[in-house]
């Protein structure tokens, strides 16, 4: 277990906190937008041949436009695109 996913099994206040962010965030119509452009786009490379159910994969906006990746990846990227950069004090 990684050592975020220790913080909150330990502490389930602050796991309450999180999750009512990411459910008033994940309401955001830009948000499903997002998230509906994602699926609809996975559909696609499956039905294409280039991804299949259950792989693992995520489609994921980088740099050079959506490509696929690994989900563990695409979770962690922290350089993909210049919002990841600036979130994290990086290039402006």
């Amino acid at each position: 277990m990684k050592k975020t996913a220790k913080f909150y099994a330990s502490n389930p206040e602050a796991k309450a906190k999180k999750d009512a962010y990411n459910k008033e965030f994940n309401k955001k119509p830009e948000q499903r937008a997002k998230r509906a452009e994602l699926s609809k786009i996975n559909r696609e490379h499956q039905k294409s041949g280039k991804g299949k159910v259950g792989d693992g994969k995520d489609v994921s906006h980088t740099k050079r436009g959506v490509v696929l990746k690994p989900a563990s990846v695409n979770r962690g990227s922290k350089s993909d695109t210049a919002g990841d950069k600036r979130a994290r004090g990086g290039k402006k």
